[in-house]
């Protein structure tokens, strides 16, 4: 397991150096939406609709912000339960999402996806979305206003913290841990 600093949007390059338990720090531009907005995206994409955003090697942060204080560019930035986004998820990787980062394991329909769309999943700490929050410099509502926490914000960030869960190569830090600690018979 490395250690390693890396840009967003993401390359073909650095996905492919990223594995499973990797500790990495983003820098560059993510993106963050949740349930409604991912089911709005879907939606647009079904009926050969525009996207609001070009997902090509884009990475979407599982977040709705609180309100940020002044001087701050965002409130509380804390990861959502990525597990709700997993029947879009497939659907946004297929039109070139390469990044997810929330918390919680993901299915199995979703593992294939990134697999095949050579995307990864990242996860950050639930409970520590005031810390998370200095490393997002610049947050602005980009689309879909009307949701509120859940409109897609873009996010310029600095040293942003996460671990890679979920690689192209089908490692999976959520399974590996278990398995080390299971019982032999």
């Amino acid at each position: 397991m490395a250690t390693l600093n890396i840009k967003s949007p993401l390359d073909e390059e650095t996905i492919k150096k990223l594995k499973a338990g990797d500790q990495v720090f983003i820098t560059g531009v993510i993106y963050s939406a949740r349930d409604a907005a991912h089911k709005r995206m879907v939606e647009a994409l079904d009926k050969g609709e525009k996207l609001p955003l070009d997902l090509t090697n884009q990475t979407i942060y599982y977040m709705g912000p609180s309100p940020a204080r002044p001087g701050q560019a965002i409130g509380s930035a804390g990861p959502t339960t990525s597990g709700r986004m997993d029947s879009y998820a497939p659907r946004l990787m297929a039109a070139g999402l390469k990044g997810m980062i929330g918390k919680g394991n993901r299915s199995q329909a979703v593992r294939d996806a990134m697999k095949e769309y050579k995307a990864v999943y990242l996860a950050t700490i639930g409970g520590a979305g005031a810390l998370i929050s200095k490393s997002i410099k610049k947050a602005e509502i980009i689309a879909y206003k009307d949701l509120g926490a859940e409109a897609i914000r873009r996010l310029e960030v600095e040293n942003f913290p996460a671990t890679v869960i979920d690689d192209i190569y089908g490692g999976d830090l959520y399974e590996q841990g278990k398995a080390k600690y299971q019982v032999k018979a």
